[in-house]
């Protein structure tokens, strides 16, 4: 298939916002593939900083980067990606250039803890309010759980209804695949 998958196009597009040096956000780092991802483009003179407001999230992404060498390039913590900017430091807001959520539940946990509408467009709004131009905020909306519906549509709400001056806006999707197959909304600081 020429056409790449929702998740190899999410690291597609990060590839071209962070760089060596970045500061980079993993607001959801379920099992730790994103967050190492991160820790690869940023390299040693970068840093990402993981969010997850479950302990088995945490734990299963710092086995991951311990694995791969990667834990010093990393701080994680246990907390809502809306508290993001209040755990890295102010002077480190500016370098923020990419950030990437997938909004669901964590495989294979507990499926009533999920991403909810209100606290990912906090963050949105947040992240969004002190990146530079270029930088890149990438959803991986997954839908097909409880609630999933409701935080699809209200963040396609949101998303749409941001200043194309500021923010320009992609939706990336697969039109006929069934079962609610996830879709990327991908925000880039104008």
């Amino acid at each position: 298939m020429n056409l790449d998958r929702v998740l190899p196009f999410s690291h597609e597009l990060m590839k071209k916002a962070v760089t060596e040096g970045d500061i980079a956000i993993d607001a959801t780092c379920g099992n730790g593939h994103d967050t190492l991802f991160l820790a690869g483009l940023t390299k040693e003179s970068g840093h990402v900083y993981g969010f997850d407001i479950q302990k088995d999230a945490i734990e299963a992404t710092a086995a991951r980067l311990k694995e791969n060498n990667a834990a010093h390039q990393v701080t994680l913590n246990e907390a809502s990606h809306a508290e993001a900017l209040q755990y890295i430091p102010e002077e480190r807001h500016p370098n923020i250039r990419g950030a990437i959520f997938n909004l669901g539940f964590l495989p294979g946990s507990d499926k009533t803890v999920v991403t909810t509408p209100e606290h990912t467009i906090e963050a949105i709004d947040n992240i969004l309010s002190v990146m530079e131009k270029g930088g890149l905020v990438v959803l991986v909306v997954y839908h097909g759980h409880e609630g999933g519906k409701t935080e699809k549509e209200r963040v396609m709400e949101y998303a749409g209804n941001l200043d194309q001056r500021s923010v320009h806006v992609l939706k990336y999707e697969f039109l006929n695949q069934k079962n609610n197959a996830p879709f990327i909304v991908a925000l880039e600081k104008a």
